[in-house]
């Protein structure tokens, strides 16, 4: 059974999405390299007008989408031990070291949440993980889930089919990527960086590396914190022969 995504959600309608479209819509759609379902939460509602959500519980503005209809609506899916996720901004950040372990799994359940979010005692109860996908606040999670799925797939082998390009990504190793660069070597008067055009693969290697390193200081230095604890637990790297002077 290949790696398959079923998202709960009130708008199936939305997918795929960006999911349907270049490679890996193409080894969703002829190759199936993984599946996408979806299951209408709406279809689980005991009310006759279709509603599955109420006022919050202690008053406040809003309203909170029903225990017993997300449970309802779950009870559907065999979830085949995959991981239940909740797309939530209070959740914890969605890493890439959770992307490669559900990457390497059956698949992933999402749920997407709307309006003040989703009574929490089905999320404890059923073992939903909260994931968020950065500081902010969204009308929904579909989005979010689209991310967390698209995070997932394109590690599903053959899908991209580069696996050599995955590894220089930003945070498989703790750093961000590098520049890229192409043709044509002079735009609007800036120049591809001379090493880029050298020939020299290690000078090219070195170069990337210091890129790396500097934007992830930069940019992120909580990113760089751990990289430096990283490489200090690791210690100095041993080759068992003494090193030449120069």
């Amino acid at each position: 059974m290949p790696f398959t995504a079923t998202v709960l959600t009130m708008f199936p309608e939305a997918f795929p999405g960006p999911l349907g479209v270049s490679l890996i819509g193409t080894a969703w759609r002829e190759a199936d390299l993984w599946r996408l379902e979806t299951v209408d939460i709406r279809a689980f509602s005991n009310d006759k007008r279709g509603f599955l959500d109420d006022t919050p519980a202690g008053g406040g503005p809003g309203q909170v989408m029903k225990a017993d209809v997300i449970a309802s609506a779950l009870q559907s899916v065999d979830v085949a031990g995959r991981p239940l996720l909740y797309m939530s901004a209070r959740g914890r950040s969605l890493t890439q070291a959770r992307v490669k372990a559900w990457a390497s799994g059956p698949g992933v359940i999402v749920l997407c949440g709307r309006f003040e979010g989703v009574d929490q005692r089905v999320l404890d109860a059923r073992g939903f993980e909260e994931i968020s996908v950065g500081d902010a606040v969204l009308a929904g999670g579909e989005a979010a889930a689209m991310v967390a799925i698209e995070a997932c797939v394109r590690l599903v082998p053959g899908v991209l089919g580069q696996a050599a390009s995955l590894s220089e990504e930003s945070f498989e190793d703790g750093l961000l990527e590098h520049p890229q660069y192409t043709r044509p070597r002079t735009f609007e008067g800036a120049d591809i960086p001379e090493v880029l055009v050298s020939g020299d693969h290690k000078r090219v290697a070195a170069w990337r590396q210091q890129q790396r390193e500097e934007t992830t200081r930069e940019r992120r230095p909580d990113l760089w914190s751990q990289h430096l604890a990283n490489q200090q637990a690791k210690g100095p790297p041993t080759s068992g022969k003494p090193k030449k002077g120069r």
